[in-house]
């Protein structure tokens, strides 16, 4: 698990920068600035949830944190394929970033599923 966290520590971080960078182009190049805004807040949030999650008080505290990271992936997904379906962003650019969003999903949804069953394996 310990090795998991790490990888998905460096990856949730590699990601916001990567958000953070496609915000500077978009407001730059683009003159996007609503959207951008929105990418820009939920495409760093999983990161630093991942981090609170690292801290957590509980296992309910760390699944609750994860949750949290999910559904600003979700969203993040979201605003993604807003930006991409108004031709802000290219198929490339698109799919390039969008593979890493589901990624770090998947991550994040298996850490909350092996930390229910450890939860309810030890409550039994």
């Amino acid at each position: 698990m310990e090795k998991r966290k790490d990888v998905l520590s460096e990856k949730s971080m590699l990601f916001a920068i990567r958000i953070v960078r496609l915000y500077q182009y978009l407001v730059a190049e683009k003159k996007e600035f609503i959207m951008s805004k929105q990418l820009l807040r939920s495409g760093t949030n999983p990161g630093a949830m991942v981090r609170e999650a690292g801290n957590a008080e509980s296992g309910s505290d760390f699944i609750h944190k994860l949750g949290i990271a999910q559904k600003e992936l979700g969203e993040t997904i979201y605003w993604l394929e807003l930006l991409f379906a108004t031709e802000y962003l290219t198929k490339k650019e698109f799919d390039s970033i969008v593979k890493d969003a589901e990624e770090i999903t998947r991550i994040v949804k298996s850490s909350i599923l092996t930390k229910k069953r450890n939860i309810n394996s030890n409550s039994k």
